[in-house]
């Protein structure tokens, strides 16, 4: 019962927030959505992770009624500005050295929203590559993967501070692993299985 209660006010000022920031976000990005009759079943919802404003602007777009749980790096943490909305909102992992405690904290997040957030590169470094966690909790949790297309009219990240671009919040048809791995050899090992996965996800993801 505490737990559902937590929740339910997690719930609460989730919508809040997003009520209150969208009129920021709006204006400065005079933001378009297309495609968010995708998140109706829920699963997990994966983008590409180019700036901070990402976070923003994709729950934004989802709406105040489908609260995105993200998975959060530790070092989040340690910014004072980011912390009590990473603690309050989202599921804090190691992403360096991921371990039973973080999988199942990131499972349980997953049962209790509608959308688990996942940016597969881990970073807003150009040129990270995408790591395969998204794919393999879609895969142990039997949901599917909702690619979601942050598409810039202009330089983005933004240039401060007037330059914002337009953006197109884009979300893609969900897709299974099923799906992902049609046509893959059987003998492939379970490495560049999943680099082979993760990287399809990145074309879907691209191609919302």
């Amino acid at each position: 019962m505490r737990a559902w209660l937590a929740d339910r006010l997690r719930d609460f000022f989730y919508a809040l927030l997003v009520l209150l920031v969208g009129p920021v976000i709006w204006g400065l990005f005079r933001l378009r959505v297309r495609g968010r009759e995708h998140l109706s079943g829920g699963g997990i919802l994966v983008a590409r992770h180019r700036s901070y404003w990402d976070i923003p602007v994709l729950c934004l777009a989802c709406g105040p009624f489908h609260r995105i749980g993200f998975l959060a790096r530790r070092g989040l943490t340690r910014n004072p500005f980011f912390a009590p909305f990473v603690w309050a909102f989202a599921t804090v992992i190691d992403r360096e050295a991921f371990k039973p405690g973080d999988f199942k904290r990131a499972v349980r997040t997953a049962r209790r929203v509608p959308l688990l957030g996942i940016f597969p590169e881990g970073t807003t470094r150009p040129g990270a590559k995408p790591k395969p966690g998204a794919v393999r909790f879609a895969e142990l949790l039997g949901r599917p993967l909702i690619p979601a297309n942050i598409v810039a009219q202009g330089p983005y990240p933004p240039r401060y501070p007037f330059g914002f671009p337009k953006l197109e919040v884009r979300f893609g048809p969900p897709v299974t692993v099923a799906e992902l791995s049609q046509g893959l050899p059987p003998n492939l090992s379970r490495g560049e299985r999943y680099r082979i996965l993760v990287n399809r996800l990145m074309e879907h993801i691209d191609a919302a």
